[in-house]
């Protein structure tokens, strides 16, 4: 046999075998995304489908999607804090998380012609605070 013919083959032979792999791997991300297990993490957002018993909390969970617990994390808070409490670390929270008011531009010295500092605010965040008063 001659080298080029040798050649030709194994990267046939390798393709195919590629191929194959290729193919099964594809089945099986198929087979992967149809199958949801029961104690999936992820797959109950917030626990939103085991809030069935009609209590105060768990109509809280289905309408905003976050367990109490999860907004006494958010908000920094103990279990039976008082309203004044709750609305205090929003307030701070929100604020915190909001956008910075822009400053002036300054038309003299080192920083004039300077592109302004990217924000430093997360809405993603700040939308979790409001969510977290939302439960209370």
């Amino acid at each position: 046999m001659s080298a080029p013919k040798i050649i030709i083959q194994i990267l046939v032979t390798g393709a195919q075998i590629f191929g194959k792999a290729l193919f099964e791997a594809g089945k099986q991300a198929a087979k992967n995304a149809k199958h949801t297990p029961q104690g999936a993490i992820g797959s109950d957002i917030a626990g939103v489908r085991n809030a069935t018993s009609g209590s105060l909390t768990d109509k809280l969970t289905r309408e905003h999607r976050m367990t109490l617990d999860e907004a006494h994390l958010i908000l920094n808070l103990k279990q039976g804090e008082s309203l004044e409490n709750v609305l205090k670390n929003y307030e701070h929270l929100f604020k915190v998380n909001g956008p910075r008011p822009a400053p002036d531009p300054p038309t003299t010295g080192a920083r004039a012609g300077k592109q302004p500092a990217p924000p430093t605010h997360s809405h993603y965040l700040q939308s979790k605070v409001v969510r977290a008063r939302e439960a209370y």
